[in-house]
C-alpha cells in the first residue's frame, strides 16, 4: 500500500464523503491521503491498533474473520460506499476482524485521531456514520442467516451482484479460490455453481475473471438477501446505489 501521485477530487469518488456538506468536506480534506491499495494488502489485523481508516473508490476491502484452522469467512464488504476502520469508534481502537483489499484501486485515508475529533464535533458526519454503523450492523446480521439457511447458488449470486453493485462493473476480477473464502465454502461448490450459472448465459468465467452476462437471471436466482442488503445501502446514500 503506497501513497497515490493523485490528488482527491473536490467531489469524492468514495459515495459516504460525496454525501456530506461541502463544509464538513472541506474539513476532512486536508486530512485525506490518497492511497494505493493493492491485491491481498491486509489494511487493518485483528487486534492491532487501527492509525487509519480508510475510504476506498474502485476498491474492495473484505472484513474477514480468521477461525483458528485458518480458514475464512467474509462478514463484510466495503466499496465506494462506505468506511474501513469505524470499528475503532465502538471499543478499544482495534478490530476483531481482518480487513483484506480483495479488488484493487485507489481511496484516500485518515488518521484515526483526526477522524475522531471531526467525529466529536457531533455534525453531519456524526450523524452519516450512525446511518452507516446500522448498516453494516443489518449487512452483516443478512448475510450471517444467508450463509446459514441458503444455498450455495443463492449465496454466490447474492455475493457476485453485491461485488458488482459496489464496483460498478459487470467485470469482477476474482478467483474461484478467493470467493470461496469469502463465503466459508469449499471451492468445489463455487466450481458446480459458477458452472451452473456459466452454462445458464448469467456469466462468463476464465481464470481470475468472471463477467456478468444477465444481471436479471442472476438476480432471479438469488436469495431475498441481496435485495435487503441493497435497500438498506440505496437508503443510506439517499439515491439508489446502482
Amino acid at each position: 500500500m503506497s501513497p497515490d501521485s493523485s490528488s482527491p477530487q473536490k467531489k469524492s469518488e468514495n459515495r459516504l464523503l460525496a454525501a456530506l456538506p461541502a463544509e464538513e468536506y472541506g474539513r476532512l480534506l486536508p486530512h485525506l491521503e490518497p492511497v494505493s491499495l493493492s491485491l491481498k494488502t491486509i489494511v487493518h489485523r485483528p487486534g492491532e491498533p487501527i492509525e487509519h481508516v480508510y475510504f476506498p473508490h474502485r476498491a474492495l476491502i473484505s472484513l474477514v474473520t480468521i477461525l483458528e484452522d485458518g480458514s475464512t469467512v467474509e462478514n463484510s464488504l466495503v466499496g465506494r460506499e462506505g468506511m474501513v476502520g469505524i470499528q475503532a469508534f465502538l471499543g478499544n481502537g482495534t478490530m476483531p476482524h481482518q480487513a483484506i483489499v480483495q479488488v484493487p484501486n485507489g481511496g484516500v485515508r485518515m488518521s484515526l485521531a483526526a477522524f475522531k475529533a471531526e467525529f466529536n464535533r457531533n455534525g453531519p458526519l456524526h450523524d452519516l456514520l450512525l446511518s452507516y454503523l446500522r448498516f453494516l450492523f443489518i449487512e452483516t446480521a443478512q448475510g450471517n442467516a444467508c450463509n446459514s439457511m441458503h444455498t450455495v447458488e443463492e449465496r454466490l449470486a447474492r455475493w457476485l451482484l453485491n461485488v458488482s453493485d459496489r464496483r460498478q462493473s459487470n467485470e469482477l476480477p476474482l478467483t474461484q479460490e478467493f470467493i470461496a473464502q469469502m463465503l466459508g465454502i469449499r471451492r468445489a461448490g463455487v466450481t458446480v455453481a459458477a458452472g451452473i450459472f456459466q452454462q445458464a448465459g448469467m456469466i462468463r468465467y476464465r481464470r481470475g475473471n468472471i463477467v456478468i452476462l444477465d444481471h436479471e437471471s442472476l438476480k432471479a436466482t438469488t436469495c431475498e438477501c441481496y435485495q435487503v442488503i441493497k435497500t438498506e445501502l440505496d437508503q443510506l446514500l439517499g439515491t439508489e446505489y446502482s
